[in-house]
């Protein structure tokens, strides 16, 4: 039986069951974790979800005490998973976002009051307090590496590490008060509607070219997919863009949804997307997959 081949017509192992995810607490892999969180529910697994930092999520996926992560962002999260990608202890499944990117953001009237690029920001360390807004401590690595440069002279600077919702927080209190700011700014995210704001240039060194374009892929612990063959399929299915992310994510934020409730209602506008999802995909008893998650989710 291949793992990708075709349908999987057994019943998968008893500890397959159990299908443990992690995400850093972004709302993006939010969204999406409550996405394949749903789909497995309706097909019989148990899916669990931790709410870790990207170091410990690889560490993790090592020690064998979690099988998916559908969060690598690259390159942002290389300097994360590199070690882990090159031993195999962590394996790659699929690209499951395309047309991301990740890098230095500020609002527009900074922007326009000359900071275009990571090389202007040392021009006006005073109007930014010498402060960098980042979210989750663990999350920051790249910002971190570029106060280390000696070629931007940031090293007076500081990273203030809170949390997603906290660096969005404080960019509205900054708009508002029509103050600097330089923030860890990424698509998809609403708040590239949410705020007028611009992204910065010269940080490819960190970030990679094109302010830091980047894809999103599922990766899951050495041998999962030989083991659970049934959810690997569903893993390789699993696949995003950025509008039907924008969306999800605007339910967490605005809405107040919960992951789930989020991705149930999603999924609900837009059903057609199971055809793919659910393709050669079975219950964990085996039957057919599509035909339980429409009648789970009432479609």
């Amino acid at each position: 039986m291949t793992v990708f081949g075709g349908s999987v017509r057994a019943a998968e192992p008893e500890s397959c069951q159990t299908v443990r995810l992690a995400e850093p607490g972004w709302n993006d892999l939010a969204f999406t974790t409550g996405v394949g969180m749903t789909l497995l529910k309706q097909l019989g697994y148990a899916p669990q979800s931790s709410l870790l930092g990207i170091d410990v999520i690889y560490l993790s996926l090592k020690n064998k005490d979690l099988d998916v992560f559908l969060g690598y962002w690259d390159p942002a999260m290389i300097t994360y998973a590199k070690s882990y990608l090159e031993e195999g202890s962590v394996e790659p499944v699929t690209v499951n976002l395309e047309g991301a990117k990740y890098t230095f953001a500020v609002p527009s009237y900074v922007y326009e009051a000359g900071v275009k690029d990571f090389a202007d920001l040392q021009k006006f360390a005073d109007k930014f307090d010498h402060k960098l807004y980042g979210i989750e401590p663990g999350s920051n690595q790249l910002m971190l590496d570029a106060l280390d440069d000696p070629s931007l002279g940031l090293s007076s600077w500081e990273v203030v590490e809170s949390s997603e919702q906290g660096m969005l927080a404080e960019v509205q209190r900054h708009v508002k008060e029509n103050s600097f700011i330089v923030f860890q700014g990424w698509a998809p995210h609403p708040m590239n509607t949410q705020f007028d704001m611009k992204y910065l240039t010269g940080g490819d060194k960190f970030y990679g070219p094109n302010f830091g374009a980047a894809t999103v892929s599922t990766q899951v612990r050495k041998g999962y997919a030989q083991e659970c063959p049934n959810v690997a399929r569903l893993l390789q299915n699993l696949k995003f863009d950025i509008e039907f992310e924008n969306k999800g994510m605007g339910y967490l934020m605005e809405d107040g949804l919960a992951p789930e409730d989020a991705a149930a209602k999603a999924i609900t506008e837009e059903p057609k997307r199971l055809e793919a999802w659910l393709s050669g995909v079975t219950t964990f008893d085996g039957k057919p997959g599509l035909d339980a998650v429409r009648q789970g989710l009432k479609l």
